[in-house]
């Protein structure tokens, strides 16, 4: 009996965990989940004889090395910051490992050392990363086997609610670790557009959102999302003109979520002094500078932030509650952390709410001297509250492709993500015969 250990069992580990458990006894392996908080893997275990629930802390070097020697292949779904640490205890014991983040530079260090150690270290295996590149390899490979030129692709994704769900004016709730919503695009984002390099610095990353039409679904704001470039080689289109990756988010999100940028509200990097004892008003003017023109703190921030104090950015910034006298009550925080505390009240998955999964790739080829234009969509929504389409499109590629594994279904080791084709057409099929499929439209 082989065993698979899952590290995490927080808010996008559901779908996953019951993939497995269902898996688990055809394919003959036992599941170990750990947890800081043990009973989040209990709950999601439910009785079933196939699983194990553990209270793991992954900073107890003897547990954490335990553990991992005990299993045949290893889940992380920890912060991505620790992935390097489960990494390094999966080679020292020569077990593969499967994770859903990006491939930072420490894991990608050891992918030399993997391959001699006969191992693979499938990372970006989730939705975003993860689907996106493996829906993307499909149709790439598909239109180079028919001997066409791709001259751009565009590829957006978000994780948002469905429509009859929707009742604020954001038109979005927490359906993944809040924290990196309120960070989401800081740096500076790289893509390639008619030949042209082009890089988007985080204070003006919002403003420069695109349109983008998803047919049944509706409008969206896209933006830029981290280092488009590097997917050239992952993707074999080293010479295309034009690559962008994004992220969707509903129309008028983005205009919005500037005023933020723009005032400071989501920086990490430093504590607001006595940041317990402010209302959440004068924490917000304490960000404004004192020679901003205004009768009153919305004037302000509109003239500041160069939005009208009756649209409706304004009508979203004071939905939040960002400009109300109630207590912060948060010590020693960071503007995010504020941010964070008061939208984690007001964006709520309540009972019935559905969250939304939307993907959209936009390819533009030339084939027998006709220019084409290719436009490849997906749509998926939750269950409930619990069983959500995030749960699903980010757990259930890394439970396939960790049974495969398992199974010795892939030959390419070393640090990889899942553009190989022996890798992604196996998940690729087993999504759709679950209903998560693409819809394609041509031009």
């Amino acid at each position: 009996m082989k065993t698979i250990l899952l590290l995490g069992a927080g808010r996008s580990s559901g779908s996953l965990i019951q993939y497995l458990l269902k898996n688990a006894g055809d394919k003959q392996f036992t599941l170990r989940i750990g947890d800081k908080e043990k009973h989040f893997a209990e709950d999601k275990i439910n009785g079933n004889s196939s699983g194990v629930a553990l209270q793991f802390d992954i900073e107890n070097e003897q547990q954490r090395s335990d553990e991992i020697n005990k299993a045949d292949l290893v889940i992380s779904l920890l912060p991505p910051a620790l992935h390097f640490l489960v990494a390094k205890e999966c080679l020292r014991f020569g077990k593969n490992l499967v994770t859903a983040s990006y491939v930072s530079k420490e894991i990608l260090s050891l992918h030399e050392e993997a391959i001699e150690k006969n191992l693979l270290f499938l990372n970006e295996c989730g939705l975003d990363p993860g689907i996106d590149h493996m829906s993307a390899m499909e149709i790439i490979l598909k239109l180079k086997k028919q001997g066409a030129t791709i001259t751009s692709f565009c590829s957006y994704t978000g994780g948002l609610i469905a429509p009859e769900s929707i009742d604020n004016p954001w038109g979005y709730k927490f359906t993944w670790n809040p924290r990196n919503v309120i960070l989401a695009g800081q740096g500076t984002a790289k893509y390639i557009q008619s030949g042209k390099y082009h890089y988007l610095p985080y204070h003006r990353l919002f403003s420069e959102s695109v349109r983008i039409i998803v047919e049944g679904v509706g409008k969206f704001d896209g933006y830029a999302n981290r280092d488009s470039l590097a997917y050239r080689h992952h993707y074999g289109i080293e010479n295309i003109p034009t690559l962008i990756r994004g992220t969707l988010r509903q129309e008028g999100f983005c205009s919005a979520w500037q005023v933020f940028v723009t005032l400071g509200l989501t920086d990490d990097s430093f504590v607001v002094e006595n940041s317990d004892q402010l209302s959440y008003r004068q924490f917000t003017e304490a960000f404004i500078p004192p020679s901003v023109m205004g009768s009153d703190l919305e004037e302000k921030i509109a003239h500041y932030c160069k939005i009208d104090p009756d649209g409706p950015s304004m009508e979203r910034i004071r939905s939040t509650g960002i400009l109300e006298e109630k207590p912060v009550g948060l010590k020693n925080a960071s503007p995010a952390q504020i941010l964070q505390q008061l939208l984690e009240k007001k964006w709520v998955l309540k009972e019935g709410d559905k969250d939304m999964i939307v993907m959209q790739h936009q390819f533009e080829y030339t084939l027998g001297g006709i220019r084409k234009k290719l436009v490849s969509s997906l749509v998926v929504k939750g269950d409930d509250q619990t069983d959500t389409a995030m749960a699903k499109t980010v757990g259930l590629p890394l439970g396939i492709a960790a049974i495969k594994i398992l199974e010795g279904k892939f030959s390419v080791k070393g640090v990889q993500i899942p553009v190989h084709e022996e890798i992604f057409k196996p998940i690729i099929e087993e999504l759709q015969e679950m209903g998560i499929r693409f819809v394609e439209s041509e031009d």
